[in-house]
């Protein structure tokens, strides 16, 4: 009864099968690294009230983050998500202020996305532990 206007067109939807590109999978990490920001907020400011509460609690707190391997994994990861969040926005502000939105420009942003992110996430990683 009814047609696709096109009826050529590719039908694809197991997304496993579908090969984005690399300014799409960090546009996609962008999204998931808010998230992850989002929810981290939570373990953040219980450890910020937790340790403004009293010197026994900012104790506690130092003590976990010097010697708890859990709560390092934790800081580390909230800083990389961070990381890789901030740098990820700066490449999204200049595409809304029309800099290097050619296809070229695109993926060249993308890939120094990449690079910083990965230098930030290791300086992080090497002052967490």
């Amino acid at each position: 009864m009814y047609r696709a206007v096109n009826s050529k067109r590719p039908v694809n939807l197991d997304l496993t099968t579908i090969q984005f590109p690399l300014p799409a999978l960090t546009s996609i990490a962008h999204r998931i690294t808010g998230v992850i920001l989002f929810i981290g907020l939570i373990f953040a400011f219980w450890a910020l009230d937790k340790s403004l509460s009293s010197p026994a609690g900012f104790a506690a707190v130092n003590d976990a983050l010097a010697n708890n391997i859990l709560a390092k994994l934790i800081a580390w990861g909230l800083l990389s998500a961070l990381a890789f969040h901030f740098v990820a926005g700066i490449k999204h502000l200049l595409m809304d202020a029309d800099i290097g939105v050619t296809l070229e420009g695109g993926v060249k942003k993308a890939q120094i996305t990449v690079v910083v992110s990965a230098v930030l996430i290791i300086l992080a990683g090497v002052w967490v532990w």
